[in-house]
């Protein structure tokens, strides 16, 4: 029988907090305080612990409240976030989701990407209640930028993992290179499961996915970042997946929570 690692939950003095905007100090403490206890639930040690607690001044942002934490569970991310008229149901709400996160985790990671068993209830697979996208600043149009542009070299995964991952991580959608068609693809939540878009989709090359999912038939259209970025704007999607003209990958842009763009582009 395989022995799983006895987890020691982390003291709150070793949680990282980072704060912006008028966010007490006494709500900090709180921060640490949830996220330390959440980390009990981990089924490996937990390296690292950060917290981000932002709060509007604007008051015409309904929820201005948003707490962000990352947890490294051995190497592995766990990253949870939340909105909420105030810090402390915001910080309330963080913990809930992490602790979601971690109790998935402590199931056997390889059975689930593996074996995948048909859990008693489903959890990620079928009941994972979906993420109400968080709601972003309506700054003017005119003064929007890309703000923040991520690269990294895509993971290869089936749809199934790429799932996984995205609710590991409370991402709303999850760039990704296919496994069995080789094609950059983004994974994302529809209203029946999980949607697949891909650069060139090959749905006749798809291996067995086990999680309820449609396929785009529509290639990524072909675009500059910002063509883009003016498609965004005229479609109100909150983000569009596209096939760069001068890289020919998979690139994503964004709408941020702040109100500007995000852009996501795989290394080459």
């Amino acid at each position: 029988m395989k022995r799983r690692h006895v987890s020691i939950a982390l003291d709150p003095g070793q949680v990282q907090v980072e704060t912006g905007g008028a966010v007490s100090p006494g709500m900090a403490d709180d921060a640490r305080e949830v996220v330390a206890a959440s980390t009990a639930l981990a089924h490996e040690p937990v390296l690292f612990a950060r917290v981000k607690l932002s709060a509007s001044a604007d008051p015409a942002v309904a929820r201005p409240c948003t707490a962000q934490a990352n947890i490294d569970v051995s190497g592995r991310l766990i990253r949870a976030q939340a909105v909420a008229e105030s810090m402390h149901q915001a910080i309330r709400l963080l913990g809930d989701r992490l602790r979601v996160r971690l109790r998935r985790t402590s199931r056997d990671w390889e059975d689930l990407r593996g074996q995948r068993p048909e859990d008693a209830d489903h959890e990620w697979r079928h009941a994972s209640p979906h993420r109400r996208p968080l709601p972003y600043f309506p700054r003017p149009e005119e003064g929007r930028e890309i703000v923040r542009h991520k690269t990294y070299e895509l993971a290869w995964a089936t749809p199934d993992e790429a799932a996984f991952d995205m609710e590991q991580l409370d991402y709303d959608f999850h760039l990704f290179t296919e496994a069995e068609t080789g094609q950059d693809s983004v994974i994302y939540h529809s209203r029946d499961g999980y949607r697949l878009a891909q650069v060139n989709p090959a749905p006749d090359r798809l291996g067995p996915v086990s999680i309820p999912l449609t396929l785009s038939s529509a290639p990524a259209p072909v675009l500059s970042v910002w063509e883009a970025v003016e498609r965004l704007e005229t479609i109100g999607s909150p983000f569009i997946f596209f096939t760069d003209a001068g890289t020919r990958r998979g690139n994503l842009v964004y709408h941020r929570y702040d109100g500007h763009y995000g852009l996501i582009t795989p290394s080459r």
